[in-house]
């Protein structure tokens, strides 16, 4: 049997245990399901023989140790500045790493020792980064081996509640960490390429500054620029390009409702607010508002914000009753943002019976023969339940047979690495499909950038 240690048990650890578990039979396959909950990691096993449950501190350096060594490849699905540890647990004992994050400086720096050993430490497999960077390495590619030249291309990514759960009028609710969702887009100015020009958005404006998509079958969305869309410009090969912009995808109305929050003060997390534990949810609307003897905190707000009571913006402000005095916040020590994201979960949390939605969007713009043409590539994929879920599908099924085909030697090229070969992404995409992760991919008229 070969065995494969998961470290990380949450949520989008569902569909990729699930996958593992019905290859393991034929596959040979233990697999070993590691979380600091003993509880949580059994459960995962679904009761299957060729699944055991152990309980792992990960700052444990001995039971840390002690399970990488056991195994013969290793899939971290903790949060992303928990890798490192893991990673370089697996130089050590000569094991092959699997992860869906973001490749950080440290895991680079161990490129070398993975090579070294004949490692492969596969990273950004996942969703976003993951199914983006393999699609759009596929048609980008494809491109090419036409002899075309790319001129344009756009990613758009989005996590989403399905039509059918659709019951708020943000159109929203959380199928994924809640406080990514609270700091999206801070830390700096967005920037992008637009027809050879970089272009820079302060956060200030960032929820103002939106593209406009449309699905067939889902109708229209809105994207708002990701913090940087150039740090895949060399890795795409996409260094004479002219446009390049990444965005993450919301329903239409939501960036600029969200922009309220952000000119009021309520995203940042950069200061603790006093008393926060004892303030109730009125309380903390009116920290941000300007002193008045008589207005009240709804007039004060309507004010700042230059909304009418009758715009569909103080409807959806009055939905999330930010102005219950009996509401408590409860949280001592938090920063605005902690607070915001508390009163989100009050309204945005998935219900037992919702669905999520996962919306990715790509556009190629390239130049063939003198003709310039585009490709629109849409993937749409609805969660099954809470458990299976959209996002633990895209996430976890990548990771899941990335992992399979490393073991079974398919993925020949060692070290820190991310999946833009066709190596990695030709097995990966096709047999996605068979899980309904199915890009449809249409020929458009050039138009060139129009934001």
């Amino acid at each position: 049997m070969r065995n494969i240690l998961i470290i990380g048990a949450g949520r989008s650890a569902s569909s990729l245990i699930r996958y593992l578990l019905d290859k393991s039979t034929v596959e040979k396959l233990q697999l070993v399901i590691a979380d600091i909950s003993l509880e949580l990691a059994q459960k995962k096993t679904l009761n299957h023989p060729n699944a055991t449950a152990i309980a792992l501190d990960i700052f444990d350096q001995e039971q840390r140790s002690e399970a990488i060594q056991k195994a013969s490849l290793v899939i971290s699905m903790l949060p992303a500045h928990l890798h490192i540890e893991v990673a370089k647990g697996c130089v050590r004992f000569k094991k092959h790493l699997v992860t869906a994050s973001y490749i950080s400086d440290q895991m680079q720096e161990l490129d070398e020792a993975a090579k070294a050993n004949s490692l492969i430490f596969m990273n950004e497999i996942g969703l976003d980064p993951g199914i983006d960077h393999m699609s759009a390495m596929k048609v980008i590619d494809e491109i090419r081996d036409k002899g075309g030249k790319m001129l344009l291309f756009e990613s758009f990514c989005g996590g989403l509640v399905a039509p059918e759960s659709d019951n708020n009028l943000w159109n929203y609710k959380f199928t994924w960490a809640p406080r990514n969702v609270v700091l999206a887009g801070q830390g700096g100015s967005a920037k992008f390429l637009q027809e050879g020009t970089y272009k820079y958005i302060p956060y200030c404006n960032l929820f103002r500054r939106t593209e406009f998509l449309e699905v067939a079958g889902y109708g229209k969305f809105e994207a708002y620029p990701n913090r940087d869309s150039l740090k895949y410009k060399s890795v795409y090969g996409l260094d004479e390009v002219l446009t390049l912009y990444r965005g993450t995808i919301r329903r239409v109305g939501f960036s600029k409702a969200w922009n309220m929050f952000v000119q009021l003060g309520m995203t940042d997390d950069s200061y603790v607010m006093e008393d926060s534990e004892n303030m109730n949810y009125r309380q903390y609307v009116n920290s941000f508002l300007p002193y008045h003897a008589t207005d009240s905190v709804e007039i004060k707000m309507r004010l700042l914000l230059k909304i009418d009571q009758d715009d569909i913006m103080w409807e959806k402000l009055e939905e999330l009753d930010l102005f219950n005095t009996n509401k408590i916040v409860g949280l001592p020590n938090a920063t605005p943002a902690q607070i915001l994201e508390k009163i989100l979960n009050d309204s945005w949390t998935l219900q037992a019976a919702d669905k999520d939605m996962i919306v990715m969007y790509h556009k190629f713009g390239f130049e063939l023969e003198g003709v310039k043409k585009q490709i629109d590539s849409k993937m749409v994929c609805i969660g099954d339940d809470q458990t299976y879920t959209a996002m633990a599908k895209t996430v976890g099924l990548p990771v899941a047979i990335a992992s399979l085909l490393i073991l079974n030697g398919k993925i020949k090229t060692y070290g820190v690495q991310l999946p833009i070969r066709k190596e990695v992404y030709e097995p990966i995409l096709r047999e996605l499909e068979d899980y309904g992760v199915h890009f449809k991919e249409e020929i458009m008229p050039y138009f060139g950038y129009k934001i």
